[in-house]
């Protein structure tokens, strides 16, 4: 007899969603298994950048159209797509079914070290240490790349962790430069919440022992 072969066929994982307030208007499409295709346009250049950089190594497809009050700050409008995509995501990966559920990636970008783990959990939680240049010795930072704060990075990922119910640690090993510290973050992320997403053939419903995520 020859061997029976069982053919799985999973979900497609992708959502769509939009976000209006009297502060920023978001739109976000995101599928968690793509080929890092990306067309993000948030005002901010640099946020593009991280966004870009993120879709490409995480091998997602995203789409993202964001306006919102930059003339006042621009922490409504980094928050805000931090909790779309964050939806998004969760949105995305439905029940967890077969799902790896954890996810590590150490990454490096020139002298920087950043640290990535994840637990698609369900629980909402974010340890972020991260300090840069003069900051690490204890100063306080306002640094800025361009027009963008840097200490909105821990909003946008704060924001992600709490609508996705994804634990997420970020660690900053090591780095002077701010660009290539959170470069080497969104990288780490990426690479992290794609294995954590990733299918294995050997799990059997959610991998969890209480049978939900």
């Amino acid at each position: 007899m020859p061997p029976v072969i069982k053919i799985v066929r999973r979900p497609v994982r992708q959502a769509a969603l939009e976000r209006k307030t009297k502060e920023t208007s978001i739109k976000v499409a995101l599928a968690i298994d793509g080929t890092g295709n990306y067309a993000v346009d948030t005002g901010m250049g640099f946020l593009d950048h991280m966004l870009e950089t993120f879709t490409k190594h995480g091998l997602f497809n995203l789409k993202i159209h964001a306006a919102g009050d930059l003339r006042v700050d621009f922490h409504h409008t980094v928050e805000d797509i931090g909790l779309v995509m964050g939806q998004a995501f969760k949105q995305a990966l439905g029940d967890k079914a077969g799902i790896t559920r954890f996810g590590s990636a150490v990454i490096p970008m020139d002298e920087a070290l950043a640290e990535c783990v994840v637990d698609l959990s369900g629980r909402p939680v974010l340890v972020y240490e991260v300090q840069f240049g003069a900051s690490r010795s204890g100063a306080a930072s306002d640094e800025r790349i361009g027009d963008f704060p840097v200490s909105l990075v821990h909003e946008f990922f704060e924001a992600f962790s709490t609508s996705s119910e994804t634990t997420l640690h970020l660690y900053l090993r090591r780095g002077q430069n701010a660009h290539h510290g959170i470069e080497a973050l969104f990288k780490a992320a990426a690479r992290a919440l794609r294995l954590a997403a990733s299918y294995d053939p050997r799990v059997s419903g959610v991998p969890s022992t209480k049978g939900v995520l």
